[in-house]
């Protein structure tokens, strides 16, 4: 059967021409799937790829999930309407989706354990929901594919295409959320992942979709040539990223910032009945006695280091409210020492008519005085904030937001976000939580208030707790620890229950303390690259570039079949 007598030509040589082998075999059953069975087998290759995800970094995982969708497309395409089979490469790439984003976040379901009494029920919401939603960025994504599928090679550009476009789109549409984009399948491996410092996470999910997909021809070629010379290109394409990282990363160790000596404080609080207002002084003494913890012979306390850093929220009450917290902090400090905070702010003159409350970061020096101020700007949906009349909904049932705050926290200006001007730090590129997963997010556009507009490092506060020893911690810090390679600046990253860390301006991890442990970490600061990055100086311009290549091999493709 030909093209001429009704076979769509993005379906690859018919089933007979196929030959016997068990990898032509197991091409020909998954293409001949369909009804449920073929959307089963998609949301199981979809939760395979999910394994190339950290904590694992399994990349043969994302070759064997992205080899199948390929044949699952080429199934899809036989007969029918174009209306007809865009639907049906929409579903598959929607249970494809769904299974990849259920076994990559199911640990958000820990959160809602936290205070069960009061979340429990929402939990199918966040480990099935959240899901649900996502895949269809999947699902648009295989269907701008099916639009430009052709036969041969021609089609692995199409699929990168398709799903590099809808990657980009989640991580910008409806506030953004890049969390686990397949590009990380890349952004793992200190090697691989120093592409991103010239072409960043989208453009290494371009990659990860091209190298990954590429073998699905091994099965479906018409001849030796179009079998194998995909997965030789992608082989290739493989070998030259990892001979570039290996180039790019210095034998030694990057040069640090003189006389800075940080101190990272890992509490490691639960979050739960024990990080209560009634706790205060408990909690507050507890971060002091850490921060003047003996860790070396050269660290015997505060006095040894010039700054302390604690982690996001550090308090369960209003520390900018609180002299009597404030001055036990300030008698804590020697001169010249700095503590940087996260903490709850509430937006002066605080009323009970005009509460307006800021997940911030707060610079606090000798006597307890309170110096420069970042308010979170990227608030995490649902769990930070609720549209208003959401938030009535359910405070008049009895049942209220993640955190106990009235009205949720409300976002610090877009256009005033400004680097931290910390004494004794290099220019502070600030981010609380999530923030730090956000390529091209770390820089602000342009100056603000006579800051500088190139930082000296990047600083992440988070607080993991909520999700306990899961995969989330890991990849929430395997995500910021790619923006020090995209950026070329190092990352000081504080975290209550870990992974805290500093991270040099190549990936390569300085000091770290695990997760869900209490401790100290010691570490010099790592200087920023000279100059700044192909990603820090064009951001997208190049991912856009390759984006279009794919589309017109796969214009090409499809005009010759």
């Amino acid at each position: 059967m030909t093209a001429s007598s009704g076979r769509a030509p993005g379906a690859g040589p018919p089933p007979a021409a196929l030959r016997v082998g068990p990898l032509d075999a197991l091409a020909h059953r998954v293409i001949l799937s369909h009804g449920w069975r073929r959307l089963v087998l998609a949301a199981a290759a979809g939760a395979a790829g999910a394994l190339a995800m950290p904590p694992f970094g399994l990349f043969p995982a994302l070759v064997v999930s992205l080899t199948l969708a390929v044949w699952l497309i080429d199934g899809a395409t036989v007969g029918g309407s174009l209306r007809r089979t865009l639907g049906a490469c929409a579903g598959i790439g929607w249970a494809w989706g769904f299974g990849y984003f259920t076994a990559g976040l199911w640990w958000l379901g820990a959160a809602f354990l936290v205070e069960a009494d009061q979340f429990a029920w929402a939990m199918p919401l966040g480990v099935l929901g959240l899901p649900a939603g996502l895949a269809v960025f999947f699902a648009l994504g295989f269907a701008a594919a099916r639009l430009v599928w052709s036969r041969g090679a021609a089609r692995i550009a199409a699929l990168a295409f398709g799903l590099a476009s809808a990657e980009w789109l989640r991580g910008h549409l409806f506030t953004g959320f890049p969390w686990n984009s397949l590009g990380m399948a890349l952004g793992t491996n200190l090697w691989t992942m120093q592409a991103a410092a010239l072409i960043g996470l989208y453009g290494l999910t371009l990659l990860a979709v091209l190298v990954a997909a590429a073998p699905a021809t091994l099965a479906t070629g018409t001849g030796p040539r179009a079998r194998w010379t995909p997965s030789l290109a992608a082989l290739a394409a493989l070998t030259l990223l990892a001979a570039y990282g290996v180039w790019r990363v210095p034998a030694a160790p990057d040069p640090t910032v003189a006389g800075v000596r940080l101190r990272l404080i890992q509490p490691n609080v639960p979050q739960d009945a024990r990080f209560r207002a009634e706790m205060r002084d408990k909690i507050v003494g507890k971060y002091l006695d850490l921060s003047d913890r003996a860790a070396s012979p050269d660290r015997t306390g505060i006095g040894d280091v010039t700054h302390l850093i604690w982690p996001e929220s550090a308090f369960p009450f209003l520390i900018q409210r609180d002299p009597q917290a404030l001055g036990r902090i300030g008698a804590a400090l020697p001169a010249g020492k700095q503590l940087v905070t996260g903490a709850a702010r509430g937006r002066e003159p605080l009323t009970r008519e005009t509460a307006v409350f800021h997940n911030s970061i707060l610079t606090i020096g000798p006597g307890g005085r309170i110096g420069e101020i970042y308010d979170k700007v990227h608030l995490v949906p649902f769990g930070e904030y609720l549209p208003a009349p959401l938030d009535a909904v359910l405070r008049a049932i009895g049942l209220r937001q993640f955190v106990a705050v009235p009205g949720g926290f409300t976002a610090g200006p877009r256009e005033g976000q400004r680097i931290l001007a910390v004494p004794g730090l290099p220019p502070v590129a600030a981010t609380i939580c999530y923030e730090a997963i956000f390529p091209g997010a770390i820089r602000p556009p342009a100056p603000a208030d006579g800051a500088p507009a190139v930082p000296g490092l990047i600083l992440n506060l988070t607080n993991d707790a909520w999700f306990g020893d899961t995969p989330g911690p890991r990849q929430h810090f395997a995500q910021a620890r790619l923006r020090a390679v995209e950026e070329g600046l190092p990352l000081v990253r504080d975290a209550n229950s870990g992974i805290s860390a500093v991270v040099d301006p190549h990936g390569r991890i300085v000091a770290s303390l695990p997760l869900g442990v209490e401790g100290v970490l010691d570490a010099s600061l790592p200087a920023r690259l000279p100059g700044l990055t192909l990603y820090a100086t064009l951001g997208d311009a190049p991912f856009a570039a390759g984006l279009l290549a794919c589309l017109l091999v796969a214009l090409v493709g499809r005009r010759k079949a």
